[in-house]
């Protein structure tokens, strides 16, 4: 089963067990009372498991062959893709001639999914409209929580300048606030855990678009429809907490608001007891100060459901709570992490690893943990980088000069050698028995002619516009006729 699903049974539980109204079961699951009857009387018929949705694992029995998305898509990409200088066709208008055109019927939003996941098209988002209207608060205490971080002097010229992360309800307007010096992660986990501590896990959050919180995402992920999450979104997300961004400071009016106050009362307060530091500084909010202002300052919900889920233990919130750091192991099983080399120690001696990655788990205490590939592994932090060692050699070494390259059998230059020798060696016998005939050349080596025999008459030569065979050829130059 889902999350989702194992929350539904969380909150059905409730009802068998608490009876809470159906009708609050529907603005907690964000679902229709119809829907949520449904899903009442299949939980009582089957249980649990009756909540896990029938199609889950099952193809869709309207999903169009494989087949005619690519041609469809081949189209939308040839015909009406558009180019640099032309914007292409939208979904809506290439679905029309497509169906016009190309006879392939097609809904438009089934292609614009299509466009979507292949990259021929993206959302445009319109200019926003100011919202003008007040809101009007929360309904139930849990359903919706505001948190920001206020920095100020609060201690004025006693001590540094802090933040205060601050957490309102939008229904009551309960307080819990945690003072430190940065709006980081981990300060707005401590909030967050106060509260959870205090009052439960809500249902949602809202925040600033901030590093902490929520990012805009990038082109790339809005054409794969993904939602980014920050290291605390992430943890939100397993505890089931919706987390959502304010555009301005007046949306999130009733935490700004708080804020005022604190920097008013709560900077007078620490000044009349001499408070200088954030550790006495929260002992006081958690002591006196915020227990006097929400007993003075809150109010009562319209509606008496609390939406908050139970809280879980301390152990699972220790695992939600850490920050989450992908890492490529080297060949030697070697993490870097923020500068620090976690030297890994794999069971059994372990496989080199190949382009592979840990995860590297980092508590609010500083304590890391590795997992590789699912499991734990234990490590040891090295004080230095670890260094290459070159192998020991037990030979000195003695320089080699490198030869003249040679040319193979089938180098081009080989190749052509041999006919550009017969050639050559064809002209000079022709320039030889040319001169011969004109009577310019010796028709045997003067050496020769002294030691020839009495009686000895010259071979006649050959014509030299014949042709001359090959083996001619070599015969007269071995014999040195020229």
């Amino acid at each position: 089963m889902s999350s989702q699903e194992l929350r539904r049974v969380e909150v059905f539980s409730r009802v068998q067990s608490e009876g809470l109204p159906l009708g609050d079961v529907a603005e907690m699951l964000v679902l229709s009372y119809r829907q949520v009857k449904r899903l009442w009387r299949r939980y009582r018929q089957e249980g649990p498991s009756g909540l896990q949705h029938r199609s889950a694992g099952r193809a869709s029995h309207r999903a169009k062959p494989a087949v005619f998305r690519e041609q469809v898509l081949c189209l939308v990409r040839e015909k009406y893709g558009g180019s640099a200088s032309e914007p292409p066709f939208g979904p809506t208008l290439a679905a029309e001639h497509v169906a016009q055109e190309d006879h392939l019927a097609i809904d438009a939003e089934t292609l614009r999914r299509w466009m979507l996941e292949e990259g021929l098209w993206s959302r445009h988002r319109g200019k926003p409209r100011a919202h003008r209207q007040r809101r009007a608060r929360k309904e139930h205490f849990g359903e919706m929580v505001q948190l920001d971080g206020s920095f100020h002097a609060w201690f004025e010229e006693r001590g540094p300048r802090g933040c205060l992360m601050n957490m309102v309800d939008d229904a009551t307007g309960t307080t819990v606030a945690h003072l430190c010096k940065e709006e980081t992660t981990w300060d707005a986990v401590a909030v967050l855990r106060l509260w959870i501590a205090q009052h439960g896990v809500p249902l949602a959050l809202y925040t600033d678009w901030k590093n902490v919180y929520k990012v805009a995402p990038t082109p790339k992920q809005e054409l794969r429809g993904e939602e980014p999450l920050t290291q605390f979104g992430r943890m939100c997300a397993q505890l089931g907490i919706r987390i959502l961004g304010a555009h301005s400071p007046q949306a999130k009016g009733r935490v700004e608001r708080r804020n005022g106050v604190h920097q008013d009362r709560l900077v007078k307060k620490l000044r009349r007891r001499g408070i200088c530091t954030y550790d006495a500084a929260n002992d006081y909010l958690e002591a006196e100060y915020l227990p006097d202002l929400n007993r003075r300052f809150a109010k009562t919900p319209e509606r008496p459901e609390n939406y908050h889920r139970l809280a879980p233990c301390a152990e699972e919130l220790n695992t939600i709570f850490r920050l989450r750091t992908e890492r490529f192991v080297s060949n030697d099983w070697v993490v870097r992490h923020q500068g620090r080399f976690l030297q890994l120690h794999p069971r059994n001696g372990g496989a080199r690893p190949r382009t592979a990655q840990a995860i590297v788990w980092e508590h609010a205490d500083g304590r890391l943990e590795v997992n590789y590939r699912g499991e734990p592994l234990a490590f040891e932090e090295l004080a230095t980088a670890p260094r290459k060692q070159k192998p020991e050699s037990a030979t000195g070494h003695v320089p080699c000069p490198r030869g003249i390259p040679r040319p193979g059998l089938e180098h081009p230059y080989k190749r052509n050698a041999d006919r550009e020798i017969q050639e050559r060696r064809r002209r000079l016998l022709a320039q030889a028995v040319a001169a011969r005939r004109s009577g310019r050349g010796a028709s045997v080596p003067p050496a020769a002619a002294e030691n020839a025999a009495p009686g000895y008459t010259p071979a006649p030569l050959p014509d030299p516009s014949s042709d001359l065979p090959k083996g001619d050829i070599l015969i007269e130059v071995k014999q040195g006729t020229f």
